[in-house]
């Protein structure tokens, strides 16, 4: 991972990216993290979007506690409530 002061940037953004092109790149503002610039060769826009989704990622957080509580049902058990 690179970062990057906006404030002393001596190249434009497109050459950092070209730079580190298989590299996160996140840009600082008086240190701060403000962007970050990623690859997305290989990532469907699918994939991008639900990274970023909070809503999804509260789902994936709870499924996980639930998975890891043992509160999950069996194949077998599905099937017995869905399929008569």
């Amino acid at each position: 991972m690179k970062t990057i002061e906006l404030s002393t940037a001596s190249q434009s953004l497109s050459a950092y990216a070209e730079e580190f092109s298989q590299e996160t790149i996140v840009l600082t503002v008086n240190g701060k993290a403000v962007a970050a610039v990623v690859s997305l060769e290989g990532v469907d826009p699918e994939s991008l979007v639900l990274s970023t989704n909070q809503e999804f990622l509260e789902i994936i957080q709870k499924s996980r506690h639930e998975f890891k509580s043992k509160k999950t049902l069996s194949l077998e058990d599905i099937k017995k409530e869905f399929i008569h």
